[in-house]
Protein backbone atom coordinates (compact mmCIF):
# COMPACT_ATOMS: atom_id res chain seq x y z
CA UNK A 1 0.00 0.00 0.00
CA UNK A 2 1.30 3.81 -0.74
CA UNK A 3 2.51 5.80 2.02
CA UNK A 4 -0.07 8.70 2.01
CA UNK A 5 -2.65 5.98 1.90
CA UNK A 6 -1.59 3.79 5.03
CA UNK A 7 -1.34 7.16 6.90
CA UNK A 8 -4.58 7.70 6.09
CA UNK A 9 -6.30 4.66 6.60
CA UNK A 10 -4.35 4.18 9.58
CA UNK A 11 -5.62 7.83 10.80
CA UNK A 12 -2.11 8.87 11.95
CA UNK A 13 -2.90 11.73 9.10
CA UNK A 14 -6.30 12.58 8.72
CA UNK A 15 -6.40 13.25 4.55
CA UNK A 16 -4.82 12.12 2.02
CA UNK A 17 -3.82 15.12 0.55
CA UNK A 18 -2.25 16.19 3.44
CA UNK A 19 -0.49 13.01 3.91
CA UNK A 20 1.05 13.26 0.42
CA UNK A 21 2.40 17.15 1.30
CA UNK A 22 3.81 15.97 4.31
CA UNK A 23 5.78 13.40 2.39
CA UNK A 24 6.64 15.82 0.06
CA UNK A 25 8.19 18.52 2.07
CA UNK A 26 10.22 15.54 3.82
CA UNK A 27 8.27 15.41 6.96
CA UNK A 28 7.65 11.74 7.00
CA UNK A 29 10.79 8.89 7.26
CA UNK A 30 10.54 5.52 6.63
CA UNK A 31 13.57 3.43 8.56
CA UNK A 32 15.62 7.07 8.67
CA UNK A 33 15.25 7.81 5.08
CA UNK A 34 12.86 10.29 3.58
CA UNK A 35 10.34 8.34 1.73
CA UNK A 36 7.91 9.45 -1.02
CA UNK A 37 4.10 9.14 -1.29
CA UNK A 38 4.07 6.19 -3.66
CA UNK A 39 6.51 4.11 -0.88
CA UNK A 40 5.50 0.82 -0.57
CA UNK A 41 4.55 0.06 3.33
CA UNK A 42 5.41 -3.28 4.10
CA UNK A 43 5.07 -4.61 8.17
CA UNK A 44 7.67 -3.84 10.72
CA UNK A 45 8.46 -0.63 8.80
CA UNK A 46 9.48 2.17 11.35
CA UNK A 47 7.41 5.73 10.30
CA UNK A 48 8.53 8.75 11.55
CA UNK A 49 5.89 12.08 11.04
CA UNK A 50 6.88 15.24 12.12
CA UNK A 51 4.32 17.91 12.99
CA UNK A 52 5.87 20.71 14.23
CA UNK A 53 8.19 20.73 17.02
CA UNK A 54 6.65 17.39 17.84
CA UNK A 55 8.04 13.41 16.08
CA UNK A 56 5.74 10.52 15.87
CA UNK A 57 7.30 7.06 15.31
CA UNK A 58 5.46 4.19 14.78
CA UNK A 59 5.95 0.42 13.51
CA UNK A 60 3.86 -0.74 10.90
CA UNK A 61 2.13 -3.98 12.51
CA UNK A 62 -0.82 -4.34 9.78
CA UNK A 63 -1.16 -3.24 6.42
CA UNK A 64 -5.05 -3.37 5.59
CA UNK A 65 -7.16 -1.55 2.93
CA UNK A 66 -9.70 -0.55 5.00
CA UNK A 67 -10.78 -0.38 8.42
CA UNK A 68 -13.09 1.10 11.36
CA UNK A 69 -12.18 4.38 13.40
CA UNK A 70 -11.93 2.27 16.28
CA UNK A 71 -9.59 -0.98 15.04
CA UNK A 72 -7.23 1.84 12.91
CA UNK A 73 -4.80 1.66 15.93
CA UNK A 74 -4.30 -1.49 15.40
CA UNK A 75 -2.45 -1.36 12.55
CA UNK A 76 0.92 0.44 13.72
CA UNK A 77 2.52 0.42 17.16
CA UNK A 78 3.33 3.95 18.75
CA UNK A 79 7.70 3.90 19.76
CA UNK A 80 8.81 5.78 22.82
Amino acid sequence: MRLDKYLKVSRIIKRRTVANEACDAAHVTVNGRPAKASYDVKEGDILEVTFGQRTLRVRVLDVREYTAKADAASLYEVLG
